[in-house]
């Protein structure tokens, strides 16, 4: 679903259409970028549950205020501090296959999968630094959809089906998202009422409650009892930390990303880089792939917590998620991806959490299980991006899809600046993503070249949200506003 206007009020594109009615009534209410795309986060607690929570974590990226643009980091980080034992030691993984139908992925969940969350923080620290409205306005609507629920979409009743193994994993998850021990099907209602309840907490108190108040110390004694990992120092240490975003020429323009230590980021701008040297077909696409995949070896990964790593890795080269964008009306731009993984398969009674399960999952721990130490912020893909022209924003986009992320925003971002699409055209375009010797593609993607060129390559038989979740809003330069929700995970776009 896509929105296109000259008001000038402002367009937002999110993962579900409660989540952007949301965010685009906040923009109507007089409030600012970062006020929308919050209201957006909350709503999609209870609109996309088993994509994103209060137990997730993620990064917000704001431009266009009076300061300088920022990336505000509240992604999750390793767990142990203070525990007596190395939590290698101490967690168990439980996997569980996912199977997208033209392709396999192995996720663990269990309490030993669970990292220190960052989104109370996140939320809180983002209202602190751009709100302009009262969190609790913010999270009326969510809270309230909570409590009366809201019935799946085709999108989320396909994530519901595939995630059935983590499901159904505890009898406490199983009585939220899988009833009778089925998972909810497309039209059954989702409704949490503890959620509302934590939301109103996270209102009125902040997000102390949830690191260092009753939530919290309930959440880790749960864990504590089932072999988890996460400490309650894990969680009194925890800060969000703003970041100065990393910048990519292309085409003119500069393009502002994730820094380390997150890894999305700097892998997109090294991309960016090396397409900006010429053609932008599908041959030389899977090259630069390629190309980012081979460079995410160990030592980038141990790399990434180092001082200036970013500075010195593109130097060298230079010359399941959801996601939120929104341009407001003074052409302000908040760009937020969020995750809780696949969820750990751990409900906690009365907390309204089901945390996330980032320390399963294999593409943040290429290293190993448990491999970073206590306090570490994982290396997620996850790069929420804008684009600057002469005259301020002029793209604000991000993805959901782990390690499919990078080569989805990639392609976004050529089919506008390369080939001119709008926002809509150019994130519903058939995509290309190159993974362990392999081109997985899309229906109507070109790959004859490829199959020339000796290439394996495996046909999709149609658009699946392996290939990302591509939220995009775009400022043309006669000032038109346009936006495009992925219909991949079933997002829509909506004008203020």
């Amino acid at each position: 679903m896509s929105g296109r206007t000259r008001t000038g009020g402002g367009v937002i594109a999110a993962g579900h259409p409660l989540s952007a009615q949301a965010g685009a009534q906040v923009l109507r209410d007089g409030g600012n970028a970062v006020d929308a795309a919050v209201a957006a986060m909350l709503t999609s607690f209870t609109a996309e549950p088993l994509l994103t929570g209060l137990g997730a974590g993620g990064y917000l990226m704001a431009a266009g205020f009076d300061a300088d643009p920022v990336l505000l980091d509240f992604f999750v980080a390793a767990p142990g501090r203070g525990a007596p034992t190395p939590p290698r030691e101490r967690a168990q993984l439980q996997a569980v296959t996912v199977d997208f139908g033209d392709a396999t992925q192995v996720f663990h969940c269990g309490a030993g999968s669970i990292g220190t969350w960052g989104m109370p923080a996140g939320i809180a620290e983002a209202m602190h630094r751009w709100g302009t409205i009262p969190l609790r306005d913010l999270v009326a609507p969510a809270a309230a959809h909570a409590r009366a629920g809201v019935p799946l979409n085709a999108s989320q009743a396909y994530v519901s089906q595939i995630l059935e193994g983590i499901l159904t994993s505890t009898p406490e998850c199983a009585a939220v998202h899988a009833p009778g021990g089925r998972a909810l099907a497309e039209g059954d209602r989702f409704a949490w009422p503890d959620l509302a309840d934590a939301l109103e907490l996270l209102a009125e108190e902040g997000a102390a409650p949830f690191y260092r108040g009753d939530v919290a110390e309930r959440v880790v004694g749960w864990l504590a009892a089932r072999g988890g990992a996460l400490t309650a120092v894990d969680l009194r240490s925890y800060l969000a930390m703003p970041r100065a975003p990393v910048p990519a020429a292309y085409r003119g323009r500069t393009v502002l990303t994730n820094p380390p230590p997150n890894a999305g980021g700097v892998l997109l701008a090294a991309a960016l880089d090396e397409l900006d040297r010429g053609d932008v077909g599908a041959a030389r696409l899977v090259d630069v792939m390629e190309a980012a995949q081979g460079a995410r070896t160990d030592a980038f990964v141990a790399g990434l917590d180092e001082r200036g790593f970013g500075e010195r890795f593109l130097a060298s080269r230079l010359g399941s998620t959801t996601h939120v964008s929104v341009l407001d009306g003074e052409n302000r731009a908040c760009a937020v991806t969020v995750t809780n993984g696949e969820g750990s398969g751990v409900v906690v009674p009365g907390t309204g959490m089901h945390p996330n399960n980032i320390m399963g999952e294999e593409d943040l721990n290429p290293l190993g299980f448990h491999a970073f130490p206590a306090g570490r912020r994982m290396p997620s893909m996850m790069a929420p991006t804008v684009v600057l022209g002469a005259d301020g924003v002029e793209l604000v986009l991000g993805s959901a899809g782990s390690s499919r992320i990078r080569s989805a925003i990639l392609q976004t971002i050529v089919g506008v600046l390369d080939h001119g699409l709008e926002a809509d055209a150019a994130v519903d375009a058939p995509r290309l993503h190159f993974e362990d010797d392999t081109v997985y593609a899309e229906p109507g993607a070109d790959v004859a070249a490829l199959e020339a060129a000796g290439r394996r390559v495996v046909a999709f038989r149609e658009r699946n949200l392996f290939f990302g979740g591509v939220q995009a809003v775009r400022r043309a330069p006669d000032g038109t506003l346009s936006g495009a929700g992925d219909p991949r995970r079933g997002g829509a776009s909506l004008c203020a």
